[in-house]
């Protein structure tokens, strides 16, 4: 065991021989399983095993143990745990001899044992089963100093001091090392060599040497492996029970060798995959900038060099955690939702994206059409542990597509993101149409409004879309709640209203509710709070309303719903170039924003049924005057209706004619229904008749 210098791997004796056999077990057959997720599976038994300094939980270990075993293998009939168990028989329980001979000859049937995997996937597969033997070890010493009745033999009074022995400080280090070296062949393995050519690909003093060293590294990794199994084995057997004796105990000097040795490999190897990893990153850039400006005729190739550049199976189904490549995508609209890591922190906006698309009744006819898949990004460059939480919560709850593992996103897919895409903090989201052409840099908009009747949520449609909506009391409430959607279709008079001053609340209920008695009128009243309906005021106002006086129909969450898509509408108006002066609807949704902000005033919003556009946002003071002087005006409701006879009230200039003119000013497209609602002249406020006329075929009717 010695090629100790400047270069770990020019002094190796027989080294192009051993080379060969290496190469020559080495069959791999596109088996494959998550290293990294093993891997870090492996650091936590590891970590919960030596945590001495105070009794672990028994139950860590455990845990992190079903963890390593229900790992998935990609294209292997046999399970994680039997390989497992296969590798852990060789190492534990068949004799191994007391020279460096027969540990090589152990490590070469370790390699023809997992000659059909990757070589990150040899490395850490062998270290797993160390690591699960390693930690019953440890949780029988445990259990020892719970129960005495386990002892054969005197337990060292302080474990801490057999982990300062010398020997065992040698242990640890030669674990650290391995580990670290194993991360560096994870990387390099994920490297898309095939897909990407480096600077130096082909050439022998390059690639194909770090390839070579690469197997090397492994076989060494495979060796110290054997070697502290081994000595942790028996170094720990004079204290419990165990079947595993009859090792030979490795001197401190040789576990301090083998450090020095993997310490020398893993400088030399970061350095070159490092490397490696640079040119990879700026060449997948440069093509990413080019593969968007192509057209295509599926969207596979576009996929592909954005999640599946490492990794087959690179998607996760949320629901069913079930694995998927990107085929699954294939003739569909894709919806990319890139967002930070921690999107429970909005968690309303979030249950929102899920109940216009998930949820929405018009995904029933087009939920196989489009797909979403979440794309993670962290605040820096390294994953931290809270992120890595967060993802595993919401990867467990979301009914999208995720990709797996969040870390696996290659940094210049990131950087594209950021540069091309816009991508600040705040969630966006990209739609890819069948071909892979993006047809939307953020749609998310569309989805606050419309939910899945946005299909397929390109730019365009956002357009078409507009041209189509009126300012109506059906698009202000649209699918929000079951109850008030009901109420709009039966085309009862509705009152939205909202404040965050209670005193203006409970007057205006009070006014409301004498004037819907002494008319006998028919009104709904729907509160929904501020844009912040978390407000203490707000949740201080819900809280008086023990007697049901607020008729609100809509929880909190519900009323964030609510503002959230008002917040869109304004947004999406304005991005599409449109303006207060020219355009009701952003009119009207940002006046009712910008007042909600206040502290003392409030507001309404009043109208009915799904197609007219007879509706009313009135102010404050305004409101309360009106109500004040419901005497005055309250007989013109059965003239001019409800909503006619409060406009002529504030608009006194208009007066109300005894007859109908003639005006032919309104205009309301066919939709394919019969519409019921009233429409309301703007001059002379008596109800207009309906008529039925034609325009040229090109145009809508």
């Amino acid at each position: 065991m010695s090629f100790l210098g400047n270069d770990p791997f020019s002094q190796m004796p027989l080294q192009d021989f051993l080379i060969k056999k290496l190469l020559l077990s080495h069959n791999p057959d596109g088996r494959r399983l998550d290293s990294e997720l093993l891997l870090l599976a492996v650091e936590n038994v590891i970590f919960y095993a030596t945590k001495t300094s105070q009794v672990p939980d028994l139950h860590l270990y455990p845990n992190a143990k079903s963890e390593i075993r229900k790992i998935e293998v990609f294209g292997s009939d046999e399970p994680l745990g039997s390989t497992i168990n296969k590798i852990s028989h060789q190492i534990f329980c068949e004799s191994s001899g007391r020279d460096d001979q027969n540990q090589h000859g152990k490590t070469m049937s370790l390699f023809d044992l997992l000659g059909n995997y990757r070589w990150d996937d040899k490395a850490i597969l062998v270290l797993a089963a160390f690591a699960i033997k390693y930690g019953e070890i440890w949780l029988r010493m445990q259990l020892c100093r719970r129960d005495n009745s386990m002892v054969v033999k005197t337990l060292p009074t302080d474990l801490n001091r057999l982990l300062m022995e010398p020997q065992f400080k040698a242990f640890s280090s030669l674990i650290k090392i391995t580990l670290e070296v194993i991360k560096i062949v994870i990387n390099y393995e994920g490297l898309p060599l095939s897909q990407v050519d480096l600077d130096d690909h082909g050439d022998d003093d390059g690639t194909k040497k770090t390839k070579y060293q690469i197997c090397i590294a492994v076989y060494w990794i495979i060796r110290s492996v054997l070697a502290f199994s081994s000595g942790i084995i028996t170094d720990l057997t004079p204290y419990v029970k165990t079947e595993y004796s009859d090792s030979r105990i490795l001197t401190t000097w040789e576990l301090s060798s083998l450090a020095y040795q993997l310490s020398g490999m893993y400088n030399h190897l970061r350095n070159q995959v490092e490397k490696y990893l640079q040119q990879t990153e700026t060449k997948l850039y440069q093509k990413l900038l080019n593969i968007f400006k192509k057209t295509h005729v599926e969207n596979q190739e576009v996929l592909r060099w954005l999640f599946a550049i490492r990794d087959d199976f690179p998607l996760l189904d949320c629901p069913t955690q079930a694995k998927f490549g990107v085929p699954q995508l294939r003739s569909k609209v894709v919806i990319l939702l890139i967002s930070k890591p921690d999107l429970h922190h909005h968690i309303e906006e979030s249950l929102f994206l899920v109940q216009q698309t998930q949820d929405h009744p018009y995904n029933k006819t087009i939920q196989e059409s489009y797909k979403i898949v979440w794309i993670p990004i962290p605040a820096s460059n390294l994953w931290t542990d809270a992120e890595l939480r967060s993802f595993q919560v919401l990867s467990h709850s979301l009914p999208w597509f995720s990709i797996r593992p969040p870390q696996s996103l290659s940094s210049a897919v990131v950087k594209f993101v950021k540069l091309n895409w816009n991508y600040k903090d705040d969630p966006i989201m990209v739609v890819l149409d069948p071909n892979g052409t993006v047809t939307n840099y953020n749609a998310i908009d569309m989805v606050y409004i419309w939910g899945a009747r946005a299909y397929p949520f390109s730019s365009s449609r956002e357009i078409d879309l507009w041209q189509e909506e009126k300012w109506t009391m059906q698009f202000l409430v649209d699918e929000i709640d079951t109850l008030l959607t009901t109420w709009v279709e039966q085309g009862r008079n509705l009152c939205i209203y909202g404040s965050k001053n209670k005193d203006w609340i409970r007057e205006f209920n009070s006014k409301m509710k004498e004037m819907k008695e002494t008319a006998g009128l028919e009104l709904e009243m729907v509160y929904v709070g501020s844009r912040n309906p978390s407000n203490k005021n707000v949740k201080n106002i819900l809280a008086m309303d023990e007697n049901g006086k607020l008729r609100t129909t809509l929880s909190l969450t519900q009323m964030r719903f609510f503002w959230i898509r008002l917040e869109s509408i304004r947004k999406s108006k304005l991005r599409i170039g449109n303006s207060i002066e020219t355009d009701q609807i952003l009119r009207e949704v940002s006046a009712v924003l910008d007042i909600s902000d206040s502290e003392s005033l409030g507001w309404a919003v009043m109208g009915r049924g799904k197609s007219t556009m007879d509706i009313l946002r009135i102010e404050s003071m305004k409101i309360m005057e009106c109500l004040n002087k419901f005497p005055s005006w309250g007989q013109n409701i059965v003239k001019v209706g409800f909503l006619g006879a409060i406009r002529n009230f504030l608009e006194p200039q208009t007066v109300v004619v005894d007859k109908p003119c003639e005006d032919f000013g309104v205009s309301v497209p066919y939709s394919g229904e019969v519409i019921e609602e009233m429409v309301v002249c703007e001059k002379c406020k008596h109800p207009m008749k309906k008529f039925v006329s034609y325009e040229p075929y090109d145009q809508r009717v």
